[in-house]
């Protein structure tokens, strides 16, 4: 019988069967996409070869027969299958055992999405995108997962109380604290829904401080969205968990609205207004989102998800969510440079506690890592206060609330900007709020509607439907028990339309849907609970009732927020790259395809935004929203201003560039399913049948035996 000594087995080579292997020293490190990822083909002819040259084999002039059950990728024999088709345990050498447990099993501990989601989905016996692996696979995959575990010799980090499961994959228990039905208490539940809502901060409150002042808003108008955002979010939250996927997933307002909502609000027939514009516009943009949320509500009721899924891929998710964060480059570092000693430390900090300092624990808990945004914003809030206090941006006869075209001193326009950028006491919101205001619907007046910004919007949702995809699959990798059925995904994206149409009918001028900032959340924190995040929605309805709550956060200076979204920006682009750890990330075609989907993202909506630009053009809107003020003076220019609005929009949009590319090139070119990384979901006859299925998915309160009937949104 073949040694079980990982170190000592016979490499896969060219000799001829049952020669010995040459003496090659310590074993290599996995070199192949397969080794690395854990994929298991049904065929053994991968090999550890190298690109260190050819292995030189000394033949045997007598080559010896193997045995018939003999696995030479494992180095053992194969189980042999009994009569009621089990496989029975093979006998092993004595002091086996004994060897095998002083192994040092040791992984690498994951800080994002991707490792998390590949441990999390490994430690089921499943393969790298979620696919079920059959027990003669995981069986056959036990000696490749030994020698996994045994070749990692790098320690990144050692975990207490790792179980390593058989097969030499980290089980789903030892990462996550708590899964998807966990519920350990009321105070700790209270505990890690407050750090998971708190974790991401950013992405919950800082597009209404970008949106509102571009439409106009004063401070007051943002507290007021502000505190209608977190109450959107918590309701849509609630409504998500309870009847949507049932993932524990934030819901919110979605960076990919940021873009076409800049666009809309920049509108042609909006630039020459005069005077606070807010609610006029705002209007405008209610209307667009309730169309373009019952088409995304029309999308996933009526099953159509079902069917698009084939034709969504990590391949198609990766570019189109990276492009959503590659888009705002023009906004972002130029608002920081507006106070830069300000905004570089902001920045700085950030990176500082999220990579330098991520592996400081304080009572189990990576504060720094989780709580990197809050804690640089507080930081960063506090050095600015007290610059401000010693009078560093205080200049005589300048005074922050006079405009500055009335400002007669040149002393004063040299250095109003720093005063309105820098100081931190420039904004009343704070003061002018109410302790207690309740959102409610058409609080901002009735809706107006106009087909060819509601047209932009129904584009946008589909795009959102994307990024959900990709969300919903690898949130389910790390918390549930297995992926979502088709069923269950175009459930939770018709719940995700009628969410975003609630957003739209209390006006937070955008849609409601799954942050993609949830996954990298998931993993860090590594609390997986719906409990704990349906309380902590709670908790954010009770927080958008205090009037006060939204003014402190509509207050942060401007300076401070550019800088919090360079970071949320990169890490959403980061987060949509991610998704390519599901397919071969090396593949020449995929290459390709990721490398033109982005770089076509960046280079067609740049034609767009600066056709008919030249250094005479007077345009009223300041130079980081020119990209957003397309449709004023795009290229295409038929009879009908409408549909030239719509195309103009529609093509500077980069996410929609990167989608089209990426989606047409991905389903015509030929490549294999193990290639493109199709998505795997879970078949909706196995999910009836297993238990733990059933419960993480199945609707609440029997609502789902009501709908049996609805075959296409359910289990």
């Amino acid at each position: 019988m073949a040694s079980s000594d990982p170190s000592k087995r016979p490499r896969p080579g060219p000799w001829p069967p049952g020669a010995a292997a040459p003496e090659s020293g310590p074993a290599m490190p996995p070199s192949s996409w397969a080794k690395r990822t854990g994929f298991r083909p049904k065929f053994s002819g991968e090999t550890n070869a190298t690109d260190s040259g050819p292995i030189s084999v000394q033949p045997q002039p007598k080559p010896k027969e193997p045995e018939p059950n003999l696995d030479l990728e494992a180095g053992r024999v194969r189980p042999t299958p009994t009569s009621n088709g089990e496989l029975s345990p093979v006998p092993e050498k004595p002091g086996h055992q004994k060897d095998k447990d002083k192994v040092v099993r040791k992984r690498r501990d994951s800080d994002g999405g991707g490792g998390a989601g590949a441990g999390a989905g490994a430690g089921k016996g499943s393969r790298p995108n979620g696919q079920a692996a059959s027990g003669g696979e995981t069986a056959q995959g036990t000696g490749a997962g030994s020698r996994r575990a045994t070749r990692n010799e790098e320690v990144v980090d050692m975990l207490p109380q790792t179980v390593v499961e058989d097969d030499g994959f980290i089980s789903k228990q030892s990462h996550m604290k708590y899964e998807l039905r966990d519920s350990p208490g009321l105070v700790p539940i209270g505990l890690y829904g407050f750090q998971h809502y708190l974790s991401m901060l950013g992405s919950l409150i800082l597009i209404p401080l970008v949106i509102v002042p571009a439409m106009g808003g004063n401070y007051e108008d943002t507290a007021n969205v502000v505190s209608t955002v977190l109450f959107i979010s918590g309701l849509t939250t609630l409504l998500h968990t309870a009847f949507g996927s049932r993932l524990p997933l934030i819901q919110g307002p979605s960076f990919v609205y940021l873009a076409p909502a800049l666009a809309i609000i920049n509108s042609p027939e909006f630039l020459r207004l005069n005077g606070n514009n807010f609610k006029h516009i705002m209007k405008e943009l209610q209307g667009a989102i309730i169309i373009g949320s019952a088409f995304q509500t029309i999308l996933g009721y009526s099953g159509l998800m079902s069917l698009l899924l084939r034709f969504i891929n990590p391949v198609v998710v990766a570019p189109t969510i990276a492009a959503v964060g590659l888009s705002f480059y023009s906004y972002g570092f130029p608002r920081v440079g507006t106070c830069l000693e300000i905004g570089a430390v902001q920045i700085l900090l950030v990176v500082i506690f999220s990579l330098y300092l991520r592996k400081i624990s304080v009572l189990g808990h990576r504060i720094f890592l989780i709580y990197a945004v809050p804690l640089g914003l507080a930081i960063t809030w506090a050095l600015a206060f007290l610059l401000t206090e010693a009078g560093v941006y205080s200049y005589k006869g300048c005074d922050a609330n006079i405009p500055a075209s009335n400002i007669i001193s040149d002393h004063c326009r040299k250095h109003i900007s720093r005063v309105k950028h820098c100081r931190v006491d420039t904004s009343h919101a704070l003061n002018s709020s109410p302790w207690f205001r309740f959102p409610y619907p058409l609080q901002w007046g009735t809706p107006v509607f106009h087909w060819k910004m509601a047209l932009v919007m129904c584009v946008v949702s589909i795009i959102t439907s994307v990024d959900s995809v990709g969300s919903y699959h690898a949130s389910s990798l790390l918390v549930a028990s297995r992926p979502p059925t088709p069923g269950v995904l175009s459930r939770g994206i018709g719940l995700e339309g009628l969410t975003s149409l609630l957003a739209g009918l209390w006006g937070t001028g955008t849609g409601s849907t799954t942050l993609t900032e949830n996954v990298h959340t998931i993993a860090v924190t590594k609390m997986g609970s719906r409990r704990a995040v349906q309380l902590g929605a709670g908790v954010l309805i009770v927080l958008s009732l205090i009037g006060k709550v939204g003014g402190f956060i509509a207050s942060i200076p401007e300076v401070m927020v550019a800088a919090l979204l360079c970071f949320m920006w990169a890490m959403l682009t980061a987060l949509g790259l991610s998704n390519l750890r599901y397919s071969e990330a090396g593949s020449s075609r995929n290459i390709i395809i990721v490398g033109l989907s982005l770089f076509f993202s960046l280079s067609v909506p740049a034609y767009f935004q600066q056709y008919g630009i030249s250094p005479n053009t007077n345009l009223p809107v300041p130079s980081y929203l020119l990209p957003y003020a397309v449709a004023s003076h795009g290229p295409i220019r038929t009879g009908y201003g409408g549909l030239n609005y719509f195309l103009n929009t529609l093509l500077s949009l980069p996410m929609v560039i990167a989608f089209l590319v990426a989606v047409i090139l991905d389903n015509t070119v030929p490549g294999s399913r193990q290639e493109r990384g199709v998505y795997v979901w879970s078949e909706a006859e196995t999910a009836r049948r297993e238990p733990a299925v059933a419960k993480d998915y199945e609707l609440p309160f029997r609502v789902g035996r009501v709908f049996r009937w609805v075959k296409w949104v359910g289990l």
